[in-house]
């Protein structure tokens, strides 16, 4: 969510460890077999990049201090190690960059958003919780370089796993890798695999050769900056998440603004909105994983029957997915806007009704539930999509007619 516009040189790396034993015609012959490993274990594309991330920093400073964090105060925490994987894991010289692709079959884009009685998923969310297991197979990596450095008489290998679970600027590493370009959205676009995919990397001790950066294929393409509901991408390359659906629906504790609660529509964890209306995602291939493929009871679901979900029945049906750390209250809270969006409907009305009498809500639910039963007693019988979904819809329709 930060600029990559390059920034002054203001930290320059400097790193002070001993020298590896390995030839350059050894870690050449690692580098292929480690991609070669990657492959196996699932990974996409694996790309190696330095840890040089000064050209970074003054953007991400100028990014936090206009807030545009909002209330993920981990952003700010760590000051400027985000930009400094050796400071984040001492003795780092390269970053071993993952991508695993995500997309499920079948995956209904515009089926889901034409009908606002539908809930809309992010469809990174439909199956396995990804962190846990990317994780898992990016320390198999790292073991099986470590092994085969000891066959070498290198028994010094270091290396530390993370996925989107530390301090680290994963995109712009993502992108020295050459694993693809940051789009203006701020997301790593790849000209064979759009943006459907995940970002792991594993730093390490070797001095791995360096993959070459992709050209950013963007060129005057503002498709994702026109097309986000709420306004998010203040400018190319820069989100400001207060303004963005999955920061509102997924990291926010509290109520989610009255201005963006009619723009939400019927997203109730997160929003696809920018990779959909993308041209390059029209060569997205859809996952391997079937880990990542949509539950059953997450597969286009009606708002009403996710509404009516128990804490228990909630917490059983999103065991192991990512949906379930936003919490029981919080999903009741993002169906409840999703409901007073939908057209109205004297069923929706007493869902919200019903649901003002149970011991699963508290205040900031019950103030949601209000104003989605306000809207539906001011609305006419079938109000029109709003124009930006409609135009996202068309989008979809004709540039990714596979997952329309």
């Amino acid at each position: 969510m930060t600029a990559t516009t390059p920034a002054p040189n203001t930290a320059a790396t400097t790193i002070t460890t001993e020298p590896c034993p390995l030839t350059q015609a050894q870690l050449d012959a690692l580098s292929r077999q480690i991609k070669h490993w990657g492959k196996a274990l699932g990974f996409a594309h694996i790309g190696v990049a330095d840890i040089d991330l000064s050209q970074h920093e003054a953007d991400l400073q100028n990014w936090l201090n206009k807030g545009y964090h909002g209330e993920m105060n981990y952003m700010a925490s760590h000051g400027m190690m985000r930009a400094r994987p050796h400071e984040l894991h001492p003795g780092t010289l390269r970053v071993i960059c993952a991508r695993m692709d995500y997309l499920p079959p079948d995956a209904g884009f515009a089926s889901n958003l034409t009908d606002p009685n539908l809930a809309y998923i992010s469809r990174y969310a439909g199956g396995r919780d990804y962190h846990k297991m990317i994780r898992q197979r990016l320390k198999k990596l790292g073991d099986q370089i470590t092994e085969h450095c000891k066959t070498l008489g290198f028994n010094d290998t270091d290396f530390r796993p993370f996925v989107d679970s530390a301090p680290v600027l994963e995109r712009p590493l993502a992108d020295k890798a050459g694993i693809g370009w940051t789009g203006k959205h701020s997301l790593i676009l790849h000209p064979d695999a759009g943006s459907w995919f995940f970002l792991g990397e594993l730093l390490v001790n070797l001095p791995l050769p360096l993959d070459i950066p992709i050209k950013e294929g963007c060129n005057t393409c503002v498709a994702c900056i026109k097309s986000c509901p709420t306004n998010a991408i203040v400018e190319p390359y820069v989100v400001d998440a207060r303004r963005c659906i999955s920061y509102l629906t997924i990291e926010l504790q509290g109520a989610i603004p009255e201005e963006f609660r009619p723009l939400i529509g019927n997203r109730i964890y997160g929003c696809d909105d920018c990779q959909l209306v993308c041209p390059v995602n029209s060569q997205a291939p859809v996952t391997a994983e079937t880990d990542f493929h949509t539950r059953p009871a997450l597969f286009q679901p009606e708002l009403i029957t996710l509404f009516n979900w128990s804490e228990a029945l909630f917490l059983r049906q999103t065991e192991g997915s990512a949906i379930r750390r936003i919490g029981h209250k919080r999903w009741l809270r993002n169906i409840a806007i999703a409901l007073g969006n939908a057209p109205a409907n004297p069923n929706i009305i007493n869902a919200l009704e019903q649901r003002k009498h149970s011991d699963e809500v508290d205040d900031m639910v019950l103030e949601h539930i209000d104003w989605a039963i306000t809207q539906q007693k001011q609305k006419a019988p079938q109000e029109a999509l709003s124009r930006k979904t409609q135009r996202v819809i068309r989008a979809i329709q004709k540039g990714l007619p596979r997952d329309a």
